[in-house]
């Protein structure tokens, strides 16, 4: 029994490989102040993350 269903894995991992600069700003963000992370430090990178990673879901 073969299924052409996408598993939500699959997607995920789809869509994240077409936000690399994004996830890439992000985590320098983070590692730059690594020992005083906050609530909210780096809430721009973590934003244009997030609809990245949404607007390419969308696409795959």
């Amino acid at each position: 029994m073969s299924s052409t269903r996408t598993r939500p894995i699959e997607k995920f991992a789809k869509a994240t490989s077409k936000c690399s600069v994004e996830a890439a700003a992000y985590g320098k963000c983070v590692v730059a102040d690594y020992t005083a992370v906050q609530k909210d430090m780096c809430a721009k990178e973590f934003m244009k993350l997030k609809n990245c990673f949404l607007a390419a879901s969308k696409k795959v």
